[in-house]
């Protein structure tokens, strides 16, 4: 009776962080509406998302954190700062790809983090990569080159390669913050932010910008994007990280839903075959992990 009495709380705890996961991945889904209807530059966007996204975390780590900003900084040390050097590659990567190439396209090349991340694991923690893993980044590869293959001739490879490189900071950021658990994740993200708006200061003009785009991107950067990053932080509590992993791909299937709901765009023949090549590898490969872990 008790086995059965645990089981069942497990169970209820998993699913609990899944149903977690499945609204912060469709928050998080949300990034390219709010982007493409800021309607300034990439510069411009990259600056009010990394503002926001400041103002966002360090509140809600001051009052989530009984040890305040400051001190939840000091305490991760230096790789709290790399780590936001990262995010601020990561999230501008993902702001200039949203705005040089299709929503598509950006969110299946992000897919393909799990993958790239275990490379960047094999190289720098001397991780053993296991076969099931080198026959998944083998086909998330292949997937990628046929995405950016489609786009070689309407003048998206861009964008496709803007995207390639976000997704490298932002598993390379995953790298280093498993080698380093203690640093803070919503700090990371929170300096990466600030980075981000330091750096776009210089090369924007905050003054001249609508109250419409200030609006627009306020919503996106203190509420949907930090939330939904919370939230996919928060699940791994309940659920196991694979299980997390597999739950936030509905991120990419979303994001092109509201992309052809949004502004009409329909993916191109190759980004749904290199999409399809790269969502069936990392479902089978999440897959395998769970059942390995179980």
């Amino acid at each position: 009776m008790t086995n059965n009495s645990q089981t069942s709380t497990e169970q209820s705890l998993r699913l609990k962080g899944i149903g977690i996961a499945l609204i912060g991945a469709a928050l998080m889904s949300l990034d390219p509406v709010f982007i493409r209807f800021s309607g300034v530059d990439e510069l411009e966007t990259s600056f009010l998302f990394g503002f926001f996204t400041a103002i966002s975390m360090a509140t809600v780590i001051q009052f989530s954190d009984k040890r305040g900003v400051l001190q939840v900084l000091r305490d991760s040390g230096w790789p709290l700062l790399v780590a936001g050097l990262l995010m601020l590659g990561s999230a501008s990567g993902l702001v200039f790809a949203i705005k040089n190439t299709s929503i598509a396209n950006t969110f299946l090349i992000l897919s393909a983090t799990p993958a790239i991340a275990a490379i960047f694991s094999w190289l720098f923690l001397r991780e053993v990569a296991s076969k099931q893993t080198l026959l998944a980044i083998a086909g998330v590869i292949v997937g990628i080159a046929i995405v950016v293959s489609g786009s070689t001739g309407s003048g998206n490879w861009l964008g496709d390669l803007l995207a390639v490189f976000a997704v490298s900071c932002l598993a390379l950021m995953m790298t280093l913050l498993r080698k380093f658990p203690d640093v803070s994740r919503m700090g990371a993200v929170g300096t990466g932010g600030f980075l981000l708006a330091a750096t776009m200061v210089f090369v924007t003009e905050p003054s001249q910008f609508s109250m419409e785009t200030w609006l627009i991107m306020g919503a996106m950067g203190l509420l949907t994007a930090p939330f939904g990053r919370v939230l996919s932080m928060v699940a791994t509590r309940y659920a196991t990280a694979t299980e997390v992993s597999m739950t936030l791909m509905l991120e990419t299937v979303l994001a092109p839903i509201w992309a052809y709901f949004f502004f009409a765009e329909v993916p191109a023949v190759a980004s749904l075959a290199g999409g399809a090549v790269i969502l069936i590898t990392i479902a089978a490969y999440t897959l395998h992990l769970t059942k390995a872990g179980d």
